[in-house]
């Protein structure tokens, strides 16, 4: 049985919650999904550049974990860009 999940903090709340590509309507698209914990780590490192630990911290979730999370929407994010796929971010 898994450990249960931590309880993160999010301290920003998306004004939208999908992106596509221009040009190509909805039902023609595949989606990728981003959780609320990916995109606060996207924030957190990539717009406020804090370092994965100040982060982390932010978050009250351990380095390691930060980096997964971090890992995990960049790659998201990657291949939406690149295959052109519509980007959802969870409610």
């Amino acid at each position: 049985m898994p450990r249960p999940r931590i309880r993160r903090k999010i301290r920003f709340c998306a004004k939208t919650n999908y992106f596509k590509p221009a040009g190509i309507r909805i039902h023609e698209l595949e989606e990728i999904c981003i959780t609320k914990d990916e995109l606060e780590a996207l924030r957190l490192k990539d717009c406020e550049e804090l370092d994965q630990n100040s982060a982390a911290e932010k978050m009250e979730i351990s380095q390691p974990t930060f980096h997964r999370t971090i890992l995990s929407a960049r790659k998201k994010i990657s291949e939406a860009l690149v295959k052109g796929k519509a980007i959802r971010i969870e409610k």
